[in-house]
């Protein structure tokens, strides 16, 4: 069998890029410390409202995804509208989108609007990765939206808005 070189990803490259990022995700949802840009990561906790208003997590889509508008499409999030452990939500993300060299999902950010910090995550893609499917738990401090969207190479912007319900608990409790 010959492989083209040009495009081809070595397999310890392959495994060492996919063992760090699931390095990372484990870490971060097994401490509850969501991942930040260095720029957030500075900014002190008490900048962040306890329940922001809709714009105000608008404004920080903007800010981290770019403005835009965001096409409702393409981004499923596969979890009940109910969720029965505020604790450990489950959110399995897929992006139905071709991950080409010159069209490729390279940001997806899960956005949670009634949480104290409304960025949970952010995740960085290139072609290699194939496809983007990620599942990871999030606390959910109350009942609220949960926001996912996701940024192509290209800039535009593709998203999911979904109300999830949550028990008593979670990061109030």
């Amino acid at each position: 069998m010959v492989m083209n070189q040009k495009n081809a990803v070595s397999r310890r490259n392959f495994f060492r890029t996919a063992g760090a990022m699931g390095a990372a995700v484990a870490a971060s949802s097994l401490l509850g410390v969501p991942f930040v840009q260095a720029e957030e990561a500075a900014a002190p906790a008490a900048a962040a409202p306890a329940a922001p208003a809709a714009a105000n997590v608008d404004e920080l889509i903007a800010k981290l995804m770019g403005p835009g508008p965001i096409a409702m499409e393409k981004v499923t999030l596969d979890i009940p509208d109910t969720a029965e452990n505020a604790s450990l939500v489950r959110m399995p993300i897929v992006v139905d989108h071709p991950m080409e060299a010159n069209n490729f999902i390279q940001t997806v950010a899960l956005f949670i609007d009634n949480n104290p910090n409304p960025s949970i995550a952010q995740f960085e893609f290139t072609p290699e990765a194939g496809k983007v499917a990620i599942e990871f738990r999030s606390r959910m401090a109350k009942s609220s939206k949960v926001r996912i969207i996701a940024k192509s190479n290209t800039g535009k912007l593709y998203g999911l808005v979904k109300e999830i319900k949550v028990a008593a608990g979670g990061c109030s409790g």
